[in-house]
Order: C-alpha cells, then structure tokens, then sequence
C-alpha cells in the first residue's frame, strides 16, 4: 500500500513539473512587450476610471491612445491639461481643446409641461420612458433623476423637475449622459465659462410642441437669421455649430431674439451676475 503511494505521488509530481514546464515555455514564446509608453500615459491620467472616455478605465485609454485607437484628448476629466501631458509623452503636438461638460437640452420645468398623467410605476427615467404616458411630450426631460444618481461627484440635482449642473463639482465623466434614456444631456466644449445651448429637443412641427409644452423650440429661425454661421434649424429644431462658436458674437440678442426662450446659457454666470448673487446672499 505504501508503495502503490509513493506511486501515485511520484506520477502527481510528474505530472506537475510537465505543466510547469509547459507555462515556462507558454510565458517565454506568449510574452509580449508593452509599450513603456502606455505606463508612462497612464501616469498623467486623473486615474478615475470614470469611463467618460469611452474605456473601460484609464488602463485601457492609455493603451489605446498609444496604439493610435483614441485620440490625446479623449479624456474629459483631465481636459486641456491632461491632453498635453498624454501628447508629451508620445513626442506629438496637440490640437487646440476644451473641456467639455454637460449641458442640459430641455428648459421645461414640471409646471412648463403639458399633459401630465398621474405616474404609479418605478420612479426612473428609465421605466417612464418605456410607459410613454407620463407626459405628453415624448422628448422632454421625464424628471425622475436617473441622471443624478448615476452622478458619483454630487455634480446634479433636481430642481423643479430638471437637472442642474454643478460645474464646480462636475467631472465630465459623461454618466450622466448616459444614464438619460432621451439623450437630453450632451457634453460639449466649454471655450467659455458661459456657453449657450438650445434647450429643447423636439422635433415636432411648432403646433405640436406648443400643445405639450409651454416652451419648444418653434423653428421661428430668428436666430439662424441673426447668425447663420453658428445657428442653423435642422429638422423642426434649432441647432447650434459649436466649431464655429467663438463667444464674440452678438450671443445676449440672440437670447432675446428667441421667442420661446430656448436659447440659454448654462455654465457660470456672469460675473456681474455673481457678484449681484453674493450681494444677496450677504
């Protein structure tokens, strides 16, 4: 009996000294050598792995932006900044960026929407969405906040059933983006403090926006007439070039040309606005 053990040990061992002999060569003739640059962009980046990039992580964007996949300035989080050092590592020059932070499209508050119906399902954007019965309009903001759970900075929050951006607090992840099931939040590049955005989706001929909504978009195209080059009204809705957008134009009249008032500002307010609001608060 002892000796049929020490057999089947003898043959155990055996046995694993071929397999470890095996991962030896498997590791040698597998190995491949990483980039040291993919470690060294790695380094530079905020290290969140918030995935507003469009990576699982910051590993992943490093090596993808090494490899040619990603461009230096896909990490919103880091900005301008960030986009430099990833671009020194690699010896390139980078294309003048921005940072880029969510904007909100849809200025109706829960009095400004028209036919509302009583909702007893699951409080989330999500659920409502798929009911399509909570509110008459089928592209405004539903109100339910998934965007601001979704939020891991404490950068929204819900105020008279909308969204508001922190942008103090605000990352630019990208969750929140992804968390609306109606893609009314859209990072885009803040050149400024204050940028303007239209802040309404729909599509619908001005008739029927105005009888869900008390704000929309009407397609009126004052403001495609008062600036061609950065306003342009595109399947019933304004819309905004932002390549073009410098922030010298005659932005405050087009604010005041909109008759709806869709065209808004989001960002910091002006600082003679800041100071009024401290004055206030004082």
């Amino acid at each position: 009996m002892v000796a049929g053990l020490l057999v089947a040990a003898a043959v155990l061992f055996g046995v694993a000294l071929f397999f470890a002999g095996l991962l030896s060569i498997a590791k040698v003739k597998l190995y491949v050598d990483e980039d040291p640059r993919i470690a060294k962009v790695q380094e530079v980046l905020p290290g969140v792995n918030c995935g507003g990039c469009g990576f699982a992580g910051c590993a992943d964007f490093a090596k993808a932006v090494v490899e040619g996949r990603a461009d230096v300035g896909g990490c919103t989080v880091g900005g301008p900044k960030v986009a430099e050092a990833v671009a020194a590592v690699l010896g390139v020059e980078v294309a003048e960026t921005w940072p880029r932070r969510p904007v909100i499209h849809c200025a109706a508050k829960t009095d400004d929407r028209l036919g509302r119906v009583p909702y007893d399902g699951v409080e989330s954007c999500v659920g409502a969405d798929v009911i399509g019965v909570t509110q008459a309009c089928a592209y405004g903001c539903l109100g339910f906040g998934d965007c601001v759970q979704r939020c891991n900075y404490d950068a929204l929050h819900m105020v008279d059933g909308l969204p508001v951006v922190d942008y103090d607090k605000c990352t630019a992840c990208g969750a929140c983006a992804a968390a609306c099931p109606r893609n009314l939040i859209e990072l885009i590049p803040f050149k400024q403090d204050r940028m303007l955005v239209i802040a309404c989706s729909n599509t619908e001929p001005a008739k029927n926006v105005k009888q869900v909504c008390k704000l929309g978009c009407v397609a009126c195209k004052a403001c495609e007439r008062l600036l061609p080059d950065l306003f342009e009204v595109n399947d019933n809705l304004a819309q905004l070039d932002y390549d073009n957008y410098t922030g010298q134009e005659e932005l405050d009249e087009a604010t005041e040309k909109c008759p709806t008032k869709v065209i808004v500002y989001a960002g910091k307010p002006k600082p003679e606005y800041e100071q009024m609001l401290t004055a206030t608060v004082t």
